[in-house]
């Protein structure tokens, strides 16, 4: 006899309903960089149109980072942490292999007993993390889902390396996600391309870390061929935001915000002329003041357009993320 399974019942749509985000008190200006590198704060600005960035220090573990965006987010939601149904964190430097730090922030939050699991996709972890949320609402495992974007890539950051060492910051951004009466959230245009993952990696495996002797290899950190990624990020990537525009129905005309992730400037600036965005449309530059903070960067991007005025709440906004795997996601979004 075959039995009857019922349906998921949950929400016919999901939006995102609140933004917050957490950034480190250190200030790191290109001159401390310069330091130990050969290099120019002229050089740095223009090839990435970095000036700043901030480093955490000993107590902002990416736990704390967290937990600080996310009472931001669920206070700017209206929603209490006991609501929360599901908590995914997108991250690549939480240095435990397990558990998954999602779980300590569902519990030092309040949230209860929430489904709770972190996602490693790179610079486009939160675009997964918005995805897995959207599902969760409408499919009904969860009626509101945090969704944290989070990074201490300084513990990642070869500091002598001249083509890598002005890029990175840290930080938190996180949203709440829960139901919609109407389309909030548009398809989710996501993918891989595994044959080029040696793009953007790390400089040495833990495992190889582990059996080597300090003096044979260096603590492990991030290292990409620069202009690979530049090329793929500006050619490919702005088909991939195409793509989620068409999905969406959206036109260019009708965005009224841009929030890619924060690679560097020459980058965004590429994706804006490919996508030709009209002059209306504001254009997420917080890379020059956060640095690249991975999969921290478009929440706090976001939360910052909304906090200055640059974008409100209702806007109709394109975000896509991008970076090592090399992994993608984009899509179209009401601003909350």
């Amino acid at each position: 006899m075959t039995a009857q399974i019922k349906p998921s019942k949950g929400a016919p749509y999901a939006r995102i309903m609140g933004v917050g985000g957490y950034r480190p008190v250190r200030v790191v200006p290109n001159e401390v960089i310069l330091e130990h590198i050969d290099s120019s704060d002229e050089w740095i600005r223009s090839r990435s149109g970095i000036a700043t960035r901030h480093w955490a220090g000993p107590e902002e573990t990416v736990a704390e980072m967290s937990i600080a965006a996310a009472g931001k987010a669920l206070a700017d939601a209206g929603i209490a942490a006991s609501d929360i149904g599901g908590v995914v964190v997108a991250t690549v430097s939480h240095f435990k292999q397990t558990p998954a730090i999602a779980t300590e922030i569902a519990h030092r939050i309040g949230a209860g007993r929430p489904a709770a699991f972190d996602v490693s996709a790179g610079c486009a972890g939160f675009g997964y993390g918005l995805t897995l949320a959207k599902g969760m609402v409408i499919e009904g495992s969860a009626e509101y889902v945090l969704v944290i974007g989070v990074e201490r890539l300084s513990d990642l950051t070869d500091r002598e390396d001249r083509s890598t060492a002005f890029l990175f910051g840290d930080g938190a951004g996180a949203v709440v996600v829960g139901p919609s009466d109407v389309p909030a959230m548009g398809p989710t245009i996501w993918g891989s391309e595994g044959d080029k993952s040696d793009t953007i990696t790390q400089t040495v495996s833990w495992e190889a870390y582990r059996h080597a002797k300090p003096e044979e290899v260096r603590f492990p950190a991030l290292t990409q061929e620069g202009q690979a990624v530049f090329r793929w990020a500006v050619f490919e990537m702005a088909k991939v935001a195409q793509q989620a525009l068409d999905a969406a129905g959206v036109t260019a005309d009708e965005l009224d915000a841009f929030i890619p992730h924060q690679a560097n400037m020459r980058i965004i600036d590429s994706m804006i002329k490919a996508l030709k965005l009209p002059e209306h449309v504001a254009v997420a530059r917080d890379v020059e003041t956060t640095g690249n903070t991975s999969a921290a960067s478009i929440p706090l991007a976001m939360e910052r357009m909304l906090a200055s005025g640059q974008a409100k709440s209702g806007d109709t906004a394109l975000v896509i993320g991008f970076g090592a795997g090399l992994v993608y996601a984009a899509t179209v979004v009401t601003l909350p």
